[in-house]
């Protein structure tokens, strides 16, 4: 049965006055979508609505403070989308300005990519080279209280805004890492983010390193140029493309740095109950390094686009998946304004790779399950000391402290020590099987 508002109650009819142009303001922007979508139905319900409009008014007469119309109604819209999932968001005019500055590269935090996990605020990864990732904050570790405030009540986007603030000021995170048995608190100082997605080096001679932190507008340029960069001295024998702790970003960079290594072939695709939200995103004939031996580095941290590009590479069977099983982060967000400097961001759709597999909760898994590590060597070995490393010795082809630099990174990080010996691996057996 329709709603019909002059049959409620005053305080009924003035809420349905403010309700119904709210409603229509969300879907303007999306008439044929909405009436594509299946399942819609133009009756609001009538004992949903007059159970809301009594809630609003025993508020109104009898809260201990007075709480203006406006705030009840943003609060009621925030509820409804936070209680869908957890990348959906209402946002007002404070909060849309925020997600414009994160999504530029540049704002003034701590440097995590933060998200909610069974009702807690959960680290999906700190970004490099930041004060969260100098302190040793991980992935899927849980943030208690930010400063002073418990965050079991906050929304995601309040987190976020207190986490965020002027460069130089001090930030109090009581953090409980996953395998830990208590908090501990951690004081951060803040930056000025500015987020440098793609780095790259030779490990060796013949072995190159990519490491893409986050998938931003430019990503996909700035590692064609690396991969050129890195192939200045001839042909690489292989390459380590790092995407742990890449929280995503960008859909096209991901496609972008997924075509840089496919020539042909679906990299990936979205489904979603509104006909513009399927979408297929094939790999084109120009490819930077279509030949290149490649093993890539998942783990925790990697989410969303990062898991894009490794699903990928993986179905495409383009690249050896190194590491531990990813985040499982397969939704797709569209920010809608909704006028005023507020908006919108609501999860419209999921994506899938190349064979068909769903990313959301699930994630990747890996080809080769290589968990995080360290190679330890006894102070008393003399086993990492080469000829190379006497005084006075003949035919050096290499600066020693150079290497002595690369070996050290190379025990600190397990992980990139396994994937370059894979790399190596698979090129002896193809010279044998050439040959």
């Amino acid at each position: 049965m329709p709603l019909r508002p002059a049959a409620l109650p005053t305080v009924m009819r003035r809420l349905v006055s403010v309700l119904l142009p709210i409603a229509l303001l969300v879907l303007a922007p999306l008439p044929v979508a909405a009436q594509e979508a299946p399942g819609a139905d133009d009756d609001l319900p009538v004992a949903e609505i007059q159970a809301f409009a009594e809630v609003f008014e025993r508020i109104k007469r009898a809260y201990v403070e007075e709480v203006e119309d406006a705030d009840l109604l943003r609060n009621a819209m925030r509820g409804m989308l936070s209680e869908l999932d957890p990348h959906s968001a209402y946002l007002d005019s404070e909060e849309f300005e925020s997600l414009r500055e994160s999504t530029q590269g540049e704002f003034g935090g701590v440097g995590i990519e933060v998200g909610m996990e069974e009702g807690q605020l959960t680290v999906i990864t700190p970004i490099d080279d930041t004060p969260a990732s100098r302190a040793g904050l991980r992935s899927r570790d849980r943030i208690l209280r930010i400063d002073d405030t418990p965050t079991d009540r906050l929304s995601l986007q309040e987190a976020v805004n207190l986490m965020r603030g002027e460069p130089g000021t001090q930030l109090r995170l009581t953090i409980l890492h996953q395998d830990a048995n208590a908090p501990l608190e951690v004081t951060l100082t803040r930056e000025i983010i500015r987020t440098q997605s793609v780095k790259h080096e030779l490990l060796e001679p013949g072995y190159g390193y990519l490491r893409v932190s986050q998938f931003q507008s430019r990503t996909g340029q700035q590692v064609d140029d690396a991969l050129e960069s890195l192939e200045q001295d001839g042909p690489l024998d292989g390459l380590v493309l790092d995407l742990r702790n890449n929280p995503g970003g960008v859909l096209q960079a991901a496609v972008d740095v997924a075509d840089a290594f496919l020539d042909s072939g679906l990299i990936v695709y979205t489904e979603g109950r509104l006909a513009d939200s399927a979408m297929r995103f094939s790999a084109g004939r120009e490819t930077a390094a279509p030949e290149v031996p490649l093993v890539v580095l998942i783990n925790g941290g990697s989410a969303s686009a990062a898991e894009i590009v490794a699903g990928a590479l993986q179905d495409q069977r383009r690249g050896v998946v190194m590491g531990t099983q990813s985040f499982g982060k397969g939704s797709v967000q569209q920010i809608m304004s909704l006028g005023n400097d507020e908006g919108l961001k609501l999860t419209t759709a999921l994506y899938f790779t190349p064979d068909g597999r769903s990313i959301q909760a699930q994630g990747i898994e890996p080809d080769v399950e290589v968990i995080r590590g360290r190679l330890e060597v006894a102070e008393s070995s003399r086993l990492d000391v080469r000829e190379a490393d006497l005084e006075g010795h003949l035919g050096a082809s290499e600066d020693p402290r150079e290497r002595s630099e690369m070996s050290q990174r190379l025990r600190e990080d397990y992980q990139l020590g396994e994937a370059l010996n894979l790399l190596k691996a698979l090129n002896v057996l193809s010279r044998r099987l050439d040959g």
